[in-house]
């Protein structure tokens, strides 16, 4: 349990006094922290503040960002929060990366901060840090929040994770939502709301200032909860709701290519889009899906270039495609041109829409005995993800989910989805039918077909 009367004593040292939305965050005995703060809130102060009252309880300490770059705010405060302590310290003046050493009397060093940037998971090594403050944490991938999670796992150390809701996809929403619930009941999680309004110093009058009643007026509902509330508002909508990242996306050895067994490759052809390719590979009833290729502006010929770059591509016996690839547009069909400079003989079938959905949801259920679905997907495959509304797309950087027609509202018309932001999830569906079969879904007269 935290100290508060040390942790007080810190704060009026560095002339602090915490809101009441912030005085929970400071004092809480949870060893994750997820501070969803609306823009301009004050989170990456709160967050340097959090960093300075718990330094006595360790020796290391890490800055993690997406890019070095986003560190930097933290790393500001936090130099100023040590001269204000009257700490002696060393600092780095650059943040890529970066290093502050606290030092005793004698010039030993005490605490050490350094920066890291989440752009390779793989460099979030070496000695285990006693705390993580994880800056614009929304902004960093599934991945590497797994890492950092493990990181902490040695030395029972915590993680701060503060952020502003991008577009409420992924893990950092679903973690949130999960931190929601009563203490205790998701382990050691718990989530927070910073609102812009809840910095006074810049927001005088509150949720009642002025400047935020114009905002609320000017913007959509969703964007003003989502960029200046720290609240989620998920996509409505999305035609696969069953699915989630922390349920379905993972990363570690179960997840990537297993050399001993066989690969299956699902093709959805596209140029102006996506082109997407989907390496799988069958275990049992469960289907894994380990690699992807997910390109714009290129032809079937250089994304069979790019396959057989891949590990993997010396197992591959076979798989499906668009039915759609056996047509002939002034050159070889797709279909063709796999067979011909690949040598891999795709299966393509006309698959009815709502037949597709209904089977790819029946992978994505939870079997309530096992906590687990039959289809697993490899954090890499960040197109497939995207598209399920698991991230921004990795093409645009903008959000793009297969979605169900909807009015102005967005309240959900017809039976049919929007034909677009499903390339992988159209390979998927092919591939999954091709190995396993159909999930039958009793339909109306009319068919429509992906």
């Amino acid at each position: 349990m935290p100290n508060q009367e040390q942790i007080d004593i810190i704060l009026r040292t560095l002339g602090v006094v915490p809101t009441s939305t912030q005085e929970p965050i400071y004092y809480s005995p949870q060893r994750q922290l997820l501070v969803a703060g609306g823009e301009r809130s004050g989170k990456s102060e709160t967050g340097a503040d959090y960093l300075t009252t718990r330094l006595h309880e360790g020796r290391l300490f890490w800055l993690v960002g997406a890019d070095y770059e986003r560190t930097k705010p933290e790393y500001e405060y936090l130099c100023r929060n040590l001269e204000k302590l009257g700490y002696n310290f060393e600092y780095t003046k650059h943040v890529d990366p970066g290093e502050i050493d606290v030092l005793d009397n004698t010039g030993k060093t005490v605490f050490r901060i350094t920066t890291k940037s989440g752009k390779d998971p793989k460099k979030l090594a070496g000695e285990a840090p006693d705390g993580i403050l994880a800056c614009e944490a929304s902004q960093l991938d599934y991945e590497t929040y797994l890492r950092l999670r493990g990181r902490i796992a040695e030395k029972r150390g915590w993680l701060f994770m503060s952020g502003t809701f991008e577009s409420s996809l992924g893990w950092y929403p679903e973690l949130f939502q999960r931190g929601q619930a009563a203490p205790g009941s998701e382990g050691d999680l718990v989530s927070f709301s910073l609102p812009s309004w809840s910095n006074t110093y810049i927001y005088p009058g509150g949720r009642e200032d002025p400047e935020i009643k114009h905002m609320e007026a000017e913007f959509s509902r969703d964007w003003f909860l989502e960029r200046l509330g720290g609240v989620p508002c998920p996509p409505r909508g999305r035609v696969l709701d069953e699915f989630s990242t922390s349920l379905h996306v993972g990363v570690g050895q179960v997840y990537e290519f297993n050399p001993i067994e066989l690969v299956y490759i699902f093709v959805d052809p596209g140029y102006a889009s996506a082109y997407s390719v989907l390496a799988a590979q069958k275990r049992g009833e469960q289907l894994y899906v380990v690699d992807e290729i997910y390109e714009r502006g290129m032809v079937t010929s250089e994304i069979i270039k790019i396959a057989k770059q891949r590990p993997w591509w010396n197992r591959v016996i076979g798989g499906a495609i668009d039915i759609a690839a056996k047509q002939h547009q002034a050159m070889a069909a797709p279909i063709e041109i796999w067979l011909n400079e690949a040598g891999v003989h795709l299966q393509s079938k006309q698959i009815p829409i709502r037949d597709g959905i209904e089977t790819l949801k029946r992978f994505l259920i939870i079997n309530p005995k096992t906590g687990q679905s039959l289809l697993h997907i490899n954090s890499r495959c960040t197109g497939l993800i995207s598209e399920l509304g698991g991230a921004p797309n990795p093409i645009t950087g903008q959000t793009a989910v297969y979605q169900w027609k909807t009015d102005k509202e967005g309240n959900v018309i017809g039976d049919t989805p929007d034909d677009k932001n499903n390339h992988s999830i159209k390979a998927l569906t092919y591939g999954i039918i091709n190995l396993f079969g159909f999930t039958t879904y009793l339909r109306k007269a009319e068919i429509k077909y992906f």
